[in-house]
């Protein structure tokens, strides 16, 4: 899976190879702690004076790598997914080679810091299911008619929900199949091709 990245996030990200690469390390190390206690002006004041650069430039490319650095944690990219990602921002291979050293010493401790964080999208908890068959009627007496039901427990936060499903067992696995093309379509070098000229 690529990172789709927007034209704001570029421009933040942009600041960064004007910088030495201690200071992309010391960025990442920063937007790292960030994550953990929250943002302080003042180290982005400190940082603005010893680069000569305006404040917001340096809290954009912090935010900017701490967003990079979250949303490859969260989908878990690959190694070069991510390389691939971060190719369409044009940095020279010795900062992509940075960022990606980054992500893979941080990435655990990013995961572990976004679990923490409280959700309001509902998450998978379990599944039940039930296959009912109708075997005759009284003006058919034999017949064959599979119905699959399912119930989908949803939790969010300390809150359960569930959603009722019914389905024929055709219908399911034609949109299991869909699902699975669409995934095997995501990993193709084509497909990594369109996405990074994508803009």
């Amino acid at each position: 899976m690529l990172l789709v990245l927007s034209e704001d996030h570029k421009e933040h990200l942009s600041f960064l190879p004007k910088v030495d690469t201690a200071v992309v390390g010391e960025f990442g190390r920063i937007a790292l702690e960030f994550l953990k206690k929250g943002t302080t002006p003042k180290i982005y004041e400190g940082a603005a004076r010893k680069l000569c650069v305006p404040v917001e430039m340096v809290q954009h490319g912090v935010e900017g790598l701490m967003y990079l650095m979250t949303e490859s944690s969260k989908h878990m990219i690959s190694e070069v997914d991510f390389l691939d990602s971060v190719l369409i921002l044009g940095f020279v291979e010795e900062l992509n080679q940075i960022l990606l050293q980054l992500y893979l010493q941080h990435q655990s401790q990013i995961r572990s810091v976004l679990s923490l964080l409280p959700s309001n999208l509902p998450a998978y908890h379990n599944v039940e299911w039930r296959l009912d068959v109708q075997l005759a009627s009284r003006s058919v007496r034999q017949q064959a008619i599979p119905m699959l039901s399912l119930r989908l427990l949803l939790m969010t936060g300390c809150d359960h929900s569930s959603r009722a499903l019914q389905t024929d067992p055709s219908t399911l696995l034609h949109l299991i199949s869909t699902l699975e093309a669409a995934l095997a379509a995501m990993k193709t070098s084509h497909t990594r091709r369109i996405l990074r000229n994508i803009k």
